[in-house]
């Protein structure tokens, strides 16, 4: 076995196609040699993965060597898949959170309490705790995982603040289905057909005030930050007081009156739409932005998306910085949301469009998030 992998790792570069070494890989997983696909992965690593450019062929075959183990099932797969990532030549943050979402996707949670013992990192035991609760499984109640995630010594890491069950803010998550050749998610983005709000022209518009800070456009922006940083991505992210109460009427008046960038010839030269849009669907809306990312990236996975979008929801609503989790779902549900749509040039109008927007319980502060990406 060693010098078929030896083999494999010296003609790597050469290739114009690792279609090949994906099929040697698949006929070995099929035998049942799991230790065989992370053998070959780890010696990769050390050859290639240190590169500060690593050469596409590793790429692609590490990945489809991490897809074997984490998408098929069997625990044999599950043992061999944290051995891989948890080996000296590959653990690295980023990869922890994508190995947690594929094995959450991939295998039954009696499974993955093996990744609770041995080697494996914090940081992939901490994310597969999250993956794992947003695919509805009860980790307080799960034997080798239950006395991990209920452990006070985590409780400084920064996943340490989401709950460990799915509120009915979060309702059932949009979650990525991944296969050994590649992977899919929804994209809730745009504007609902249902409960839309009349623009009516010269309806009331309390005079209003910009209360933007940078730490509260930072925060509001949390979940569509990656579209920015790492795809094609603009945001805009704006907090503003009233000085009295703005009714569900004036809401869409208000927002074409706040000088919006993303708003920009709104409503005259342009299409503009607002709806009602509630809490669950907002946190979908950012989920999703956050989980899977825009045009050009990958998101931030699902723990890390999880806590990303209730950081933006957090922001918009207003809550009390460092509150606990149930603190700021009661203020979200206080709140009231609406989502907006418009053709102007500000939006890309390709796939990944959001208008957002928070009026507070007593009707004076309006915040707003608007994102849009393109390839």
């Amino acid at each position: 076995m060693a010098d078929r992998i030896q083999k494999i790792v010296t003609e790597l570069p050469g290739l114009k196609s690792v279609t090949d070494v994906w099929k040697v890989a698949d006929r070995r997983l099929a035998q049942g040699d799991a230790a065989f696909i992370a053998d070959l992965g780890i010696a990769l690593a050390e050859a290639y993965g240190s590169e500060p450019r690593p050469i596409w062929q590793y790429g692609s075959v590490f990945d489809h060597l991490l897809r074997l183990l984490a998408t098929n099932p069997g625990p044999g797969n599950v043992v061999q898949a944290l051995r891989l990532v948890s080996s000296r030549e590959v653990a690295q943050r980023e990869l922890d959170h994508y190995t947690a979402s594929l094995l959450a996707s991939g295998h039954p949670a009696e499974e993955l309490a093996a990744a609770f013992t041995g080697n494996a990192s914090e940081e992939l035991r901490a994310c597969l705790v999250h993956e794992l609760v947003l695919r509805g499984v009860a980790v307080t109640e799960t034997p080798g995982i239950a006395g991990w995630a209920t452990s006070p010594h985590w409780k400084h890491h920064p996943l340490g603040w989401l709950p460990l069950a799915l509120s009915d803010v979060e309702g059932q998550p949009d979650l990525p289905s991944y296969s050994t050749r590649g992977s899919s998610h929804s994209m809730p983005y745009g504007p609902s057909d249902n409960g839309r709000v009349a623009v009516e022209r010269g309806a009331h518009v309390p005079p209003v005030e910009e209360t933007t800070t940078p730490a509260v456009a930072k925060g509001i922006s949390a979940a569509v930050a990656n579209w920015a940083e790492e795809s094609n991505g603009r945001i805009e992210a704006r907090v503003f007081d009233l000085a009295a109460p703005l009714d569900a009427e004036s809401v869409p008046s208000a927002l074409l009156a706040l000088g919006l960038e993303c708003l920009k010839d709104a409503g005259r030269k342009t299409a503009f739409s607002v709806v009602a849009c509630p809490p669950d669907q907002t946190w979908r809306v950012l989920f999703a932005a956050a989980s899977s990312g825009g045009a050009y990236n990958s998101g931030a996975r699902g723990a890390y998306g999880r806590l990303a979008a209730w950081q933006s929801l957090a922001c918009l609503a207003g809550a009390t910085k460092g509150v606990p989790a149930e603190a700021v779902e009661t203020r979200v549900r206080e709140c009231t949301w609406y989502g907006f749509d418009a053709d102007t040039k500000w939006f890309e109008r390709v796939a990944w469009d959001i208008g957002l927007a928070s009026v507070s319980p007593e009707g004076r502060r309006l915040a707003v998030l608007a994102a849009t990406d393109t390839d």
